[in-house]
C-alpha cells in the first residue's frame, strides 16, 4: 500500500487537469500558490469589452469556489511542506498579441463570426517565482479560452489554492473549429436555467456550438411572434415555451461564454405537430399504424409539393432565424418517410397538378427555403439525407451533418460539402438505454450499444477520407435526443461524456486512452469532479478508489 500510495502522490501534475490537452505544453516541479490579493490586470487592453471582464469575474469566482482538492490518495496533503515554501502569484496578465489593432470585439462578437474565421488560438504561461503569469491571444475570444485553462491548473489544499508544476508554458489552438452539443427540447422541455447550466460546462471544455434542435413532432415549445398558434396549440403546456425573451437570454448566455447557437426547425420531416395550429400543411397527420409513416410516434410531416405550404415553411424559417445573430441555421431534412405522401390526397393532387415527381417537389421546396436563408445572409446546415437520399440542389455552402454513421462521412464529402461529424455510433448520447416504446419489452434502443467517453474519443473524424475529403470537415458533435431525458438526467447523460468529443476536436484525432504520460482517465475525472464543484451533476467515471489512484485500475494495471 505504501508503494502504490508513493507512485500516486508524486505523478499527480497540471497536465492532468487540461481538457481538452493543450497543442504544446510544458510544465515544472516547483510549487506555486496563489496570493491572496490574486488579480487580474487588463491594463494593457483598451476598452476591454464587457463579457470580458465578465469572463474574468468568473474565473476569480472559480478560482475562490472551486476548492478542488488533488485526485491522489492523501488529496494533496503531501504536498504541503512545499507549499508552505512556495512562491505566491500576484497577478495574470491579460493582453492582446501585436497582430490585434484598434477597439477590441468582443468575445460575443467572435463567437458568431464565420466558423473559418474565428480565432481562438492563446499563449499562457505561469512563472515558478510569483511573478506575473500572462495569457497573449490575436483575439478576445483566445483570452477568454485561455482564462478557461488557467482556472483548470489549481488545486485547494486548506484553503491553499496551489499548483506543484510550475512553471507551466502554453501554446495553444483548435485543429477544428466546431465543436458542439446538440439537444432535441421538443420530446421532454428544459428550463433555461438547465440550458444555461449545460452552456457553462460546455464553455469549461471549449466548445463553440450550442446546437438547439428546439422543435419536433411531439412538441413546438418557440414562442415565433410572427405565428403565435404553434406554441399555443404545439406546447406541453403555456409554461412550457421558450419566449422570444428566452431565446435571447439563451443567445446571449452562450455567445458570451464563446459559443454560437445553431438553431434547428426540421422540416419537412418531424413536423406533425404543426397540424394542431395549421392543418392544412401537414400531410398524414396522426396517421395509423405510426411506424408505416414515421419513424416515431406521432405521425405527419410538411405538404412540401405544395405552394402554399411552402412558402408558409419560408416564412416560419424567415422568422426564426431572424431572432440567432448566428450566420448558420438548420432546416433539418432527415427521415423523411414517402409512405406518408402516398396515402396523403393533397399531395397527390398537388403533384398531379404541376406534373412533378416528389423528389422534384421536394427540390423547389428545399431552395425556396434555403434561400430564405442566404438571402438574409445564413448558412444552412441540413442532415446528411439531404445529400445522399434525393437529388436536391443544395447552396455549395451548405453545411451537413452525418448522422446515420461514420461511414457516409465520404460519401457526403465525395459531394464537395463541409460536413459536422455526427455520427450515431460514436455520439448519440441517449443510445443504450433501452427501448422506450411500449408494448416492446424485449425492445432496444435503436443505436445500442451504450456510447463511452472512452469510445467516443476513439473517433477518428478524418478515416477513410481522402486528404481533399478532409478539409472539409470542419468538426463533430455529441447529440443528446430526449425521449427519455429530461431535466432530472441532463446532467448525469451528458457529462463528463460530451467532454470527449470536446477534446477530440479540439486536440485532434489520435488520442490514446492508454497513454501514459498524460492519460485520459486522470483527465476526465479530473474535468468531472471540477464540474460538480461548479454546480454540474456529472457522473462517475469509476469509483472513487480508482480516482484517487490514476492508472491503477487500468485494463493492463
Amino acid at each position: 500500500m505504501t508503494r502504490i500510495f508513493l507512485v500516486v502522490a508524486t505523478v499527480i501534475s497540471a497536465a492532468y487537469a487540461l481538457w481538452p490537452l493543450p497543442t504544446d505544453f510544458s510544465t515544472g516541479t516547483a510549487a506555486l500558490t496563489l496570493a491572496s490579493d490574486f488579480h487580474i490586470d487588463i491594463s494593457a487592453i483598451p476598452n476591454p469589452p464587457q463579457d470580458l471582464l465578465d469572463a474574468i469575474s468568473r474565473t476569480k469566482g472559480y478560482l475562490q469556489t472551486d476548492q478542488l482538492e488533488a485526485l491522489v490518495v492523501d488529496r494533496g496533503a503531501s504536498y504541503n511542506q512545499s507549499l508552505q515554501n512556495a512562491s505566491s502569484l500576484v497577478s495574470l496578465v491579460l493582453s492582446y498579441d501585436s497582430g490585434v489593432a484598434g477597439e477590441p470585439t468582443s468575445i460575443s462578437e467572435e463567437a458568431i463570426d464565420d466558423i473559418d474565421s474565428r480565432v481562438e488560438g492563446y499563449t499562457l504561461t505561469v512563472p515558478e517565482d510569483g511573478s506575473a503569469a500572462t495569457i497573449k491571444a490575436n483575439s478576445t475570444l483566445g483570452l477568454f479560452r485561455g482564462l478557461t485553462t488557467f482556472g483548470q491548473l489549481w488545486y485547494d489544499l486548506n484553503n491553499t489554492t496551489y499548483t506543484i508544476e510550475a512553471p507551466i508554458a502554453i501554446t495553444d489552438s483548435p485543429v477544428f473549429p466546431y465543436r458542439g452539443f446538440m439537444l432535441d427540447t421538443s420530446r421532454n422541455y428544459f428550463p433555461v436555467s438547465d440550458i444555461l447550466r449545460t452552456l457553462d460546462a460546455m464553455s469549461w471544455v471549449k466548445m463553440t456550438t450550442f446546437h438547439w434542435h428546439m422543435v419536433d413532432s411531439q412538441s413546438f415549445p418557440l414562442e415565433v411572434p410572427e405565428f403565435p398558434e404553434l406554441s399555443l396549440n404545439g406546447a406541453y403546456g403555456p409554461s412550457l415555451v421558450y419566449s422570444t425573451n428566452d431565446v435571447q437570454t439563451i443567445v446571449s448566455y452562450a455567445n458570451a461564454r464563446g459559443i454560437d447557437v445553431l438553431p434547428e426547425i426540421d422540416t419537412p420531416g418531424h413536423t406533425a405537430i404543426i397540424a394542431q395550429a395549421y392543418p392544412e400543411h401537414v400531410a398524414c397527420p396522426g396517421a395509423t399504424p405510426w411506424a408505416t409513416y414515421a419513424n416515431e410516434p406521432p405521425a405527419g410531416q410538411l405538404r412540401f409539393a405544395n405552394a402554399n405550404t411552402t412558402n408558409f415553411t419560408a416564412s416560419l424559417i424567415s422568422s426564426v432565424s431572424a431572432r440567432f445573430p448566428g450566420k448558420y441555421f438548420s432546416t433539418g431534412g432527415d427521415e423523411l418517410n414517402t409512405e406518408c405522401y402516398a396515402i396523403d390526397e393533397s399531395t397527390q393532387a398537388d403533384l398531379n397538378t404541376t406534373g412533378k415527381t416528389l423528389e422534384q417537389a421536394l427540390d423547389t421546396f428545399t431552395q425556396t427555403v434555403q434561400s430564405v436563408l442566404e438571402d438574409s445572409g445564413k448558412t444552412p446546415v441540413v442532415w446528411e439525407e439531404m445529400v445522399l437520399d434525393f437529388n436536391l440542389t443544395l447552396s455549395n455552402n451548405t453545411i451537413v451533418m452525418v448522422w446515420i454513421s461514420s461511414a457516409d462521412a465520404a460519401a457526403v464529402a465525395d459531394k464537395g460539402f463541409r460536413l459536422v461529424q455526427a455520427p450515431s455510433d460514436y455520439f448519440y448520447l441517449d443510445c443504450g438505454a433501452g427501448g422506450w416504446v411500449g408494448a416492446n419489452p424485449s425492445g432496444n434502443s435503436w443505436c445500442d450499444p451504450f456510447k463511452t467517453w472512452q469510445y467516443a474519443y476513439s473517433f477518428d473524424p478524418v478515416a477513410n477520407l481522402t486528404d481533399a475529403q478532409a478539409k472539409l470537415v470542419i468538426g463533430g458533435e455529441h447529440l443528446l435526443w430526449t425521449e427519455q431525458s429530461h431535466a432530472s438526467n441532463l446532467d448525469s447523460i451528458v457529462w463528463p461524456r460530451a467532454a470527449a468529443s470536446a477534446e477530440l476536436f479540439w486536440s485532434g484525432p489520435g488520442g490514446n486512452i492508454k497513454n501514459s504520460v498524460f492519460p485520459d482517465v486522470p483527465r476526465l475525472h479530473d474535468v468531472a469532479f471540477r464540474m460538480t464543484q461548479r454546480g454540474v451533476g456529472a457522473i462517475a467515471l469509476q469509483p472513487l478508489w480508482c480516482a484517487l489512484r490514476p492508472g491503477v485500475c487500468d485494463l493492463t494495471a
